[in-house]
This record gives C-alpha cells, structure tokens and sequence, in this order.
C-alpha cells in the first residue's frame, strides 16, 4: 500500500544566541515549505537559540520543553495540518539538553534529547537520557535523532528495527570529526555517511542542517534526504547559503526495501540466533 508524503528540509541558518531571530526564521521557513506543499519539515539542530556551546549564554536563552519556541511550531502545524522537527537548547530542572521534538496539529509527538555529545557539546549539555523512541503518526512510523548521532550506526539501526520507515535528522554538520571535511564537490561527509546508514538500515532520513559563517563556526549545509537504499531524493543543499527543498516519498518503499530479492532479504538476513541489541531491556 503507498503512503506518499511531501517532506521538506529547510536548511535555515542564523547566528548562535540569537534566540527571537532564529525562531521567527525557522516560523518563516516553515511556513514557506508547507505553503509549497510539505507534509513534514525537518529544521536544524539546535536552531533556536542558534547552535553554540557556551553553557553560560545557552542557560540565559534555554527554553522549557512548553516555551515559546515549541508553542510557536506547535501553532504552525496546527494552521497548516502539517508536521515539524526542530532542534532547541532545552532547559529542564538544572540542566541543559540538545533536543530535537516532532510537533503536529495535535501537540507535540515525539521529544528526544541528543545522545551523543560532540566536542564541546559535552562541556555544555548534559547526555540525553530519553533514549530511541519512534511513534506511530498518521504519515507513517517515525523516528529521530540529532546531528553527531548519525556517527553511531547503532542509532538508526535501533530506530529501523523498532519500526521507523523515516529518521528525521535536524543537524548542524562542521568540520572536525573527518580529515576532510567536504569531498570534491563540496558535499560534507556526513551525507554520504547518511546515506550509508539508509542503506545499511532501510530507512528514509532526512537531514536538515544549517550553511554558511558565523563567527568561527562553518557550517557545511549539505542537507539532503535518502531513500531506504542509500539513493539521494532531494539535495545535497549548498554549504554557503540557506535553502529549501521538498521531496515526494513513498513510506511504504522502506518495507520494499527489507527484501532486495528472493535470497536477499537484509533485515531477515540478521543473525539473531548470534547477535542481537539490547535496547532499553528489549532485545532486537
């Protein structure tokens, strides 16, 4: 049975800390991509209040998962019937946490809250501590992760095999984990390691990060979503400007995807009788 969808990747940039401008940017971006027909947006990480690690100015801007920056996406997908995921600095008791939430007409769905910590991340956030969890939405099973996770391949694979057909990625991919950190045309190697995990896992994901300068932060853009065998739908997007694109996906195609042919079957292939993960007590 196919389940199409519109999905959108905006990759909209804006400076660290400045909360209010990066919120209304990422309203007007999501705004833009359903007026042209989105039925999910997927937003960078970190967005609001703009991605950094000083702890100091991110306490000062950190929100509650009820403040101003989830209620305003949250009135937008109800105006517009659609979906977003957006990562924010959120601030819950005494602690700071890199989080990404999926919003919808009816409220939030999912929040998730960054497990891997990169470089100076750790110095700013503490680990997330809401694990992998993957709802049932009326556009399909989804999942999300944020950014440096994409690094763990036990992330989408834990996703996959809990059911997601998409991983919705907000990102703020820089350089510092790869030698180099775009290949010749430019794309960063984070895409390219995404599209492997699609493959790899049979899974949609769609990555939403941010381009240009901004002050010592360079940003790679590259945003892009891949299909369940690794093949690009939509991007990469540029790495110096900020730019939306919309793919149409068919949901169902991540099911397809398991059985490559008779005697290819890469999900039932698994040798649970040897390996399997272990994931919050359950064994997959």
């Amino acid at each position: 049975m196919s389940r199409e969808l519109s999905l959108a990747i905006c990759q909209v940039s804006g400076p660290p800390y400045a909360r209010d401008r990066n919120r209304g940017a990422s309203v007007e971006a999501a705004e833009s991509a359903f007026e042209r027909g989105a039925d999910i947006v997927v937003l960078p990480e970190m967005i609001v209040p703009g991605y950094g690690a000083d702890r100091a100015q991110l306490r000062e801007l950190a929100e509650p998962l009820d403040g101003p920056t989830v209620s305003a996406w949250t009135q937008v997908a109800a105006r517009t019937g659609g979906y977003i995921a957006g990562g924010l600095c959120e601030q819950h008791r005494r602690s700071l946490f890199n989080s990404a939430v999926v919003v919808g007409p009816e409220g939030l769905v999912l929040h998730y809250r960054k497990l891997h910590l990169f470089s100076e991340e750790k110095d700013a956030f503490a680990p997330g501590d809401l694990g992998l969890p993957v709802i049932d939405s009326p556009l399909g099973r989804i999942g999300v992760c944020v950014c440096y996770d994409l690094r763990f391949v036990e992330t989408v694979r834990i996703l996959a095999l809990r059911g997601a057909q998409l991983v919705l990625v907000p990102t703020a991919w820089v350089g510092g984990f790869d030698s180099e950190p775009s290949d010749e045309n430019g794309v960063a190697r984070q895409a390219h390691a995404a599209a492997v995990q699609a493959n790899l896992s049979q899974v949609f994901i769609a990555c939403a990060s941010q381009a240009g300068t901004f002050g010592a932060t360079q940003f790679l853009g590259s945003s892009v979503v891949l299909d369940p065998t690794g093949a690009i739908v939509a991007g990469p997007l540029p790495g110096d400007r900020d730019e939306i694109a919309i793919a149409r996906i068919d949901l169902s195609d991540a099911d397809r995807a398991q059985n490559r042919s008779d005697l290819i079957r890469p999900r039932a292939d698994r040798r649970t009788d040897v390996y399997r993960v272990a994931v919050d007590g359950e064994l997959l």
